[in-house]
Formats: C-alpha cells, structure tokens, sequence
C-alpha cells in the first residue's frame, strides 16, 4: 500500500559495494519508493574490513562485524540512515544505539553447488577441490564427502567464479540467495539439500539497519518489513545468540514455515565434520524464538558446548 509522507527528507542508504550487496540496496531502495512514491533515496557505497582483507580466511581474522562495522559508524555518526545487509553477516550483538529495523521477504535458503564442468557433488571424489570460506559448510562437506578437499576462497560471488574458472578449485559451495538475485542460475549444478549441507543462521534474508532513536526512519522501515519472516529470522538469530557463534564456529539452522507452525532444524559440527549434533523444534510461529532458546541449551547441554569450545581453544 503506497503512503503519504509528511516531511519527506532524503534517505541514504549505506551498503557495500559489490554486485550483490548493490543489489540488496537497490531492493530495498525500491520497495521504499513503492511504499512511499514521494520518498527520496541514494545510496552510499562504504568499504569494510571484509572487502579489504581477501587473502586471509574468514575463521582467522575474526566474525565481529566484518562485514558492518565501517557501515555501522557511518550509521552512528549520522552520515547514512539505514544500512542494508545479508542479514547472516550481523553479528547477534549490535553496536549500542543501533537496532534492526526490518528484513525483506526471504529469498532462497539453500546453498547450490557451482562446478565447472556441470558434475554434481555426488560425483567428486579424491583429488577434487571444493571452495568455501564457511567452517559450516567445510565441516558438512568433509562429512558427507571425506575424500574431497576443501579450500579456503574469498572475495565476492563473482571473483570466487572467476577463481573456479581459472582452475583455483573444481566446484564452488556458496549461498543460493546470492546467485539467484545475480542472474547467475545457469552455473548451478546442483541446489544442496539442509540434511547435507544445512544454511547458516538467517541466509537468505536482507535487513535493514538503523539507529535506536531515528523514529522517522523506523515508521519507513516497518511499512516494508516482512512479517512472517522477521519472526522466522529472529527466532534462528536467537539460537544462535545463546550458541555465541559466527564465522568462527560451524552453527547452521534451517526453518520451514507452514501456515503459523514453524520447524527449525539446528546443527553445530567439529571442524572435521566428524562430531555432529542435530536437534530441532515444532511450534507455534509466534513462540519461535522462546523455542529456540530451549533448543540451544538442550543442544549445549548434549555436547555442543564441548564442540564450540574445542573449535575456540584452536584458534587462540
């Protein structure tokens, strides 16, 4: 439903700058301009830690808003109003001041496998290399396919491509939201299935950052927030809270929704995918997030604490 705005002022959109984070702003931008056609945009392109530092694996220079925290000081020193992000790169913790303000309609879940000669997972074996820059996704793989090897690879959706098709690595592991919204589903091999590879927390989803006290902006967000699945995201974010994970330790969840009933499975692995823990919950939507706490602390309570701290001590 467009609405009428009262004092209309320019909005700045801060986002960084690669195809697919452009992408997500343009969207957001759009859906603004449809929910309120007198509303003015632009969008602010600011570099982060995590576009700056490729040659490094995620795991070893730390998950504590690499991604956002050069987007989050330009929120906080007012030179943008909103940030728009992959909702799995914000940390559960934000910085004081700062709140999520509202998520787009989820996208796809699923990761997809990219291989450059059209194999299927299925079909790689010794001596075939598999790129990720995800200990969830490595610790899946090497469970399901141990006598693959897994590499590290960095920089953004296309510049990994790119790297495959150089010859870096024979297929490519990466998040199906991404491709899609890319245009690039013809490089598809496969859509891989959560009980192989289960997503991270809240893949799939665009949020919406903004400062606490910025009511003007908070009344222009929620008029694009969708509903059904901000209450799913936060249900998964809140898992992980409890879980304290990141980029750092393999977490994953993966909800379906059906009517007002939710399913969230969880997993947390060992880095070699050796030890695993499964768990999940049915509920009432609505009661989602006080579920997933429940379920983390069971799942803590079976092992996974000793998991997660197994994977901490290594990295000191």
């Amino acid at each position: 439903m467009k609405k009428k705005m009262s004092s209309p002022r320019l909005i700045k959109i801060g986002t960084r700058g690669s195809r697919l984070a452009l992408w997500q702003a343009e969207e957001v931008q759009k859906k603004l301009k449809e929910a309120f056609p007198d509303l003015v945009s632009e969008i602010v392109v600011i570099k982060t830690t995590g576009d700056k530092i490729l040659d490094v694996a995620l795991s070893k220079i730390g998950d504590k808003g690499l991604f956002t925290k050069e987007l989050e000081m330009e929120l906080l020193d007012g030179s943008i109003d909103i940030a728009v992000h992959s909702l799995k790169d914000i940390p559960t913790q934000l910085p004081d001041g700062l709140m999520l303000g509202g998520v787009l309609e989820r996208g796809e879940v699923r990761d997809v496998f990219l291989s450059g000669d059209g194999r299927l997972l299925s079909e790689f074996g010794k001596g075939d290399k598999v790129g990720t820059s995800s200990l969830r996704r490595r610790s899946q793989l090497l469970k399901h396919y141990p006598d693959i090897s897994v590499v590290d690879i960095r920089g953004n959706v296309n510049s990994r491509i790119q790297k495959m098709q150089d010859g870096y690595c024979d297929g490519l592991v990466m998040a199906g939201a991404g491709i899609l919204r890319l245009g690039l589903e013809d490089l598809i091999s496969e859509y891989i299935e959560p009980s192989i590879v289960m997503p991270a927390v809240s893949q799939g989803a665009v949020a919406i950052e903004m400062r606490e006290d910025d009511e003007y902006i908070y009344n222009i967000i929620d008029a694009i927030n969708h509903t059904e699945t901000w209450k799913v995201v936060m249900a998964e974010r809140t898992f992980l809270r409890v879980m304290e994970g990141g980029c750092q330790v393999p977490v994953a969840c993966y909800s379906v929704v059906n009517g007002h009933q939710i399913k969230l499975d969880a997993m947390v692995a060992s880095l070699d995918g050796r030890t695993m823990i499964r768990d999940s919950f049915e509920s009432d939507l609505e009661e989602a997030s006080e579920k997933a706490v429940e379920l983390a602390l069971s799942m803590l309570e079976a092992g996974a604490e000793d998991i997660l701290n197994s994977i901490r001590d290594s990295n000191e």
